[in-house]
């Protein structure tokens, strides 16, 4: 019962430090003159996988690997299935012929890069398989890569964005501090938890990281969809989490894998596999099938599969 209380107090400061620091952030970066369109691309985007990032590199120091990966495999899986799943459920999901379709095959390239480098046994014969610094940093240059992309189609398009609210510099200076407080702290607590709860079930950190911290991790990216369809506004749905995704697995486990190599334990090839192939599935409901939309019969089939997989964790747990 004391884990989970912890669990739960880490989350809610991680949720809250995340929306104080990308508040503030973004106060400091309009006061200084820097665009909305950019803000938006990085301080904000970057704001609701401030979580993941949090979990994972706290759980690298902390020597829980299964923890840090499991966290973004299972935040992936869960963008990917059940979030636009639910959300094409609510309110079908149209995909434009810009961004969000041109971004979607990225999706794709960054769980096959995963998967990639997470297979040392199977490519290359290893004893062991280990995301090691070395590939933390070609993440993060795909990263770089992906980042530099952005921009050049940013400046294209010049989409609008969401009006940043001013803010007095003290209390964005406040708000800041308060933030990266509430990040620092919730980390600790919430990997703390998370490693209690999986001893006191018997269980792995990596179905841990995979399942629950996952989908705890995932409550920002989860409530800005939902806000969408409410707001009959679906597509942002799919734009946040592709943007999400990307993050996820080039800058997180980047730079945790850079911090310290990650060993996989007990994530598996199916966890990964189930990564590429929720990645394949959104690209061929998005672009291939229909007229650019993600249906409700679709957004359903990608509820039920989440479930499945969910399902098959409990059970071979």
């Amino acid at each position: 019962m004391i884990d989970i209380l912890i669990l739960l107090l880490g989350l809610g400061l991680i949720l809250v430090g995340a929306n104080a620091l990308t508040d503030g952030a973004s106060a400091v970066a309009k006061r200084f003159g820097i665009s909305d369109l950019v803000i938006g691309l990085t301080i904000v985007a970057m704001g609701t996988s401030a979580p993941e990032l949090v979990v994972s590199v706290t759980a690298a120091l902390n020597d829980s690997a299964e923890l840090a990966l499991g966290n973004v495999v299972g935040s992936n899986i869960f963008n990917i299935l059940a979030i636009v799943g639910c959300t094409a459920m609510v309110m079908p999901i149209s995909v434009g012929k810009g961004l969000m379709s041109k971004e979607l095959p990225l999706v794709i390239l960054s769980s096959l890069v995963m998967w990639a480098v997470a297979s040392d046994t199977l490519l290359d014969g290893e004893a062991a398989n280990v995301v090691s610094r070395i590939d933390g940093i070609l993440l993060l240059a795909f990263f770089a890569i992906f980042m530099r992309y952005t921009f050049s189609i940013a400046k294209a398009d010049s989409p609008d964005t969401e009006e940043i609210k001013p803010m007095p510099m003290w209390k964005a200076a406040l708000w800041i501090i308060g933030g990266l407080a509430g990040l620092i702290f919730g980390g600790r607590y919430f990997v703390d938890g998370a490693s209690g709860i999986a001893r006191s079930l018997g269980v792995s950190e990596s179905v841990i990281g995979l399942t629950l911290v996952a989908a705890g991790t995932s409550l920002p990216e989860l409530a800005t969809s939902v806000v969408a369809a409410l707001k009959k506004n679906p597509g942002i749905a799919i734009g946040n989490v592709i943007g999400s995704c990307l993050f996820n697995v080039f800058f997180i486990i980047g730079t945790a894998a850079t911090i310290a190599p990650l060993p996989l334990g007990g994530i598996t090839q199916t966890d990964m596999l189930t990564l590429v192939g929720a990645s394949v599935l959104l690209w061929f409901f998005g672009l291939i099938i229909g007229d650019r939309k993600i249906t409700r019969v679709e957004g359903t089939f990608m509820v039920l599969c989440f479930i499945a997989y969910t399902a098959w964790l409990i059970i071979n747990s």
